[in-house]
């Protein structure tokens, strides 16, 4: 009887559960835009998620939302992040994740140091970037687009540094899920960054400060101890929840970072791109 009992409760937990998960992706307004920058001739596909009752709100002048834009790493789809974009848009955020990489664009670079051969990557992905914000200002005018918080993975994670470098004024957080390129200390924003078992995929040198530098400028930092490609929707549920956990903790903390040199500055005084 006994042993009855636990089965019938296990399966209703397993019920319950799977009853809020379906309730909390009800809750998500997830839509595809195909947009297309006509000065660029360049489609743009960005992929929105917002929580109903905060986007409702809004469109009533009832709230303002805050923003957050979710940038793919290399041979990974921007829809491949949906437990960040969800977990964000729960958190009352509106999330656009952009789509920068299109069949038919050059591959990746490697040439220079420390990143002149992906340039032009990173530049085409702060006009796409620009692009979508524009329209959503126009289309949808219920956030503060003039605060923004950047999350990106490898490659996108480099994007979210190099963005954040030139637009000081309106990025506030920067998350990065092992970006091995761009230096964080180029971002005058509060960072995080989560790291992967590294391996094949080793930073750059200068892009992860020291655990000393990291302290003295405000840079949070987690080892993940997971393969760098895990950190999108194909890693585990146990590393997702973990990655979710620090984030939240992240994204509360309303302490302004600690003044950083204007690195981004100094190298593009020496006409070197930041």
């Amino acid at each position: 009887m006994r042993r009855r009992k636990l089965i019938v409760a296990s399966c209703v937990s397993v019920v319950l559960l799977a009853a809020a998960f379906v309730t909390a992706k009800l809750a998500i307004h997830h839509e595809r835009l195909d947009l297309f920058d006509a000065a660029r001739g360049r489609e743009v596909p960005v992929d929105l998620y917002v929580r109903r009752d905060k986007e409702t709100a809004g469109v009533a002048g009832l709230d303002v939302l805050p923003v957050a834009i979710v940038l793919h790493g290399n041979t990974v789809r921007n829809t491949e992040y949906s437990f960040l974009a969800n977990a964000l848009a729960a958190r009352g955020y509106l999330v656009a994740s952009i789509q920068n990489d299109l069949p038919g664009d050059p591959q990746l670079s490697m040439r220079g140091y420390p990143y002149e051969g992906r340039l032009p990557a990173y530049e085409r992905a702060v006009a796409n970037i620009d692009f979508v914000l524009a329209e959503l200002k126009r289309t949808l005018p219920i956030a503060d687009y003039g605060k923004l918080t950047l999350l990106g993975h490898s490659h996108g994670g480099d994007i979210a540094v190099f963005y954040a470098a030139g637009h000081r004024d309106t990025v506030t957080k920067v998350v990065t899920l092992d970006n091995l390129r761009v230096p964080l200390e180029f971002v005058r924003a509060k960072v995080l960054s989560f790291r992967s078992l590294g391996g094949a995929f080793k930073p750059d040198p200068g892009v992860m400060p020291s655990a000393v530098d990291c302290k003295k400028d405000g840079i949070d930092y987690v080892m993940t101890g997971a393969p760098h490609t895990d950190l999108s929707d194909r890693g585990p549920d146990g590393l997702k929840q973990r990655i979710l956990t620090a984030l939240a903790k992240f994204l509360d903390d309303d302490t302004p970072p600690p003044k950083r040199p204007d690195i981004a500055a100094a190298q593009s005084s020496k006409g070197l791109p930041y």
